[in-house]
């Protein structure tokens, strides 16, 4: 056993920017991501707005030679993965026996879209020769695997809007079981085509004016995309190896509602932070700051709110509880990597991250929701939340070192 797991690097693309400083200082002085969409000119779209990824130009990050291949959510995975192994200071030669976890919601959404334009819109008779190895699930762990040359364990793991988190947590398995001492996880999405927001539109639970977790009048989530990224670590390799260590990944903890595929259950949610918290054996009166799950929609806050008042008792009422979500929207399988990395900058720099456009709490939402302005607190403990479609539910507890 390799005993503690830490986090050596961090790396993330989203609505707040290309790299984790640009994402970090956005997030911190409660910028919002979030604008009218672009991109789309179909007649009879109804989501206007998104929290799209801005000023990227895949060219000045790929070569052309390896642009065919790579989806635009492998290209998000790639560059958020390359950042956070920067920041490690691991050398390449380095990652050859690590581990690779990726997760994402969707896959390579942009290679379908494209694909079916061309059979069904184009009425062309043959797909591109590379659809399937660009297109697939797994492509973005396979394009991080061959451009950082690790040979270790890579493999995906899609459970919707926990995906990342999962993915964080069978890194962490790993490192703990001796398999590996070093893993890249988190999670990356990319789902902007037509075809997935007509399908979004469907469920009725995007808002058309505005994300707003928690609040009397919220309306509904808002889509976005990116990657957020993580190097794990074994506390052993870090120190032998003079790493800085950003944080201590303390436990982690999973669960399913086994109930509806759509409506959030209490109970579900409130096992995962109880699991989390007994793997990382840390009492609820140690944890200072949640950062939510926060989807802005009219069950998921309400219960997630309930869940939290379960397993902290008395303490919920102390908790400082925000949803960044209100800042880079609903990016889906990169919501918990990105949301991760959040956390890990509030423990490092004593800064609780707001939620934004907050009005006034909802009906069963009577926490406090760090509204609207960041506020600066050390704390030690904090708890990351995600709480999927199909009632699947994962949650990080991240200590301060």
């Amino acid at each position: 056993m390799n005993g503690e797991v830490v986090i050596t690097g961090l790396g993330s693309v989203s609505a707040l920017g290309l790299n984790t400083d640009d994402f970090w200082s956005a997030v911190k002085e409660g910028k919002s991501g979030i604008s009218a969409i672009q991109g789309f000119d179909e007649a009879g779209l109804k989501i206007n707005l998104a929290a799209q990824v801005k000023d990227f130009n895949p060219a000045d990050y790929f070569s052309n030679k390896d642009l065919p291949l790579l989806d635009r959510y492998s290209q998000f995975a790639l560059m958020a993965c390359r950042e956070a192994v920067v920041q490690s200071g691991l050398e390449r030669d380095s990652l050859w026996q690590a581990a690779a976890v990726i997760g994402t919601g969707c896959g390579g959404k942009e290679t379908d879209e494209i694909t079916y334009a061309h059979l069904y819109k184009q009425q062309k008779s043959r797909a591109h020769p590379f659809t399937i190895p660009k297109g697939m699930p797994s492509a973005a762990a396979s394009q991080v695997s061959m451009q950082l040359s690790i040979a270790g364990p890579v493999f995906t793991v899609s459970s919707a809007c926990s995906s990342a988190n999962h993915a964080i947590a069978q890194a962490a398995l790993l490192i703990r079981a001796g398999v590996v001492d070093v893993a890249i996880a988190g999670g990356t999405d990319a789902p902007f085509t037509y075809g997935l927001l007509k399908a979004w539109e469907a469920l009725r639970v995007v808002s058309v004016d505005n994300c707003r977790p928690f609040s009397v009048d919220r309306s509904g989530l808002i889509l976005g995309e990116g990657a957020g990224m993580v190097v794990l670590e074994s506390d052993r390799h870090a120190r032998d190896r003079g790493a800085a260590i950003l944080a201590r990944l303390a436990g982690s903890g999973m669960s399913a509602d086994a109930g509806h595929i759509t409506d959030p259950s209490a109970d579900g949610a409130a096992r995962a932070i109880q699991a989390a918290l007994r793997d990382a054996k840390i009492g609820c009166q140690d944890v200072g700051y949640v950062n939510a799950h926060g989807t802005g929609t009219l069950a998921n806050d309400r219960t997630e709110t309930e869940a939290l008042h379960s397993v902290f008792g008395s303490h919920a009422k102390s908790l400082m509880v925000s949803s960044t979500k209100s800042m880079h929207g609903h990016a889906l399988g990169a919501s918990g990597g990105l949301e991760f990395i959040a956390t890990v900058k509030a423990l490092q720099e004593g800064i609780i991250p707001p939620t934004i456009n907050f009005t006034g709490p909802g009906e069963g939402c009577d926490l406090d929701y760090v509204p609207n302005v960041a506020r600066e607190k050390v704390i030690r403990v904090a708890i990351s939340n995600s709480f999927a479609f199909g009632g699947l539910n994962a949650v990080q507890v991240i200590q301060a070192v």
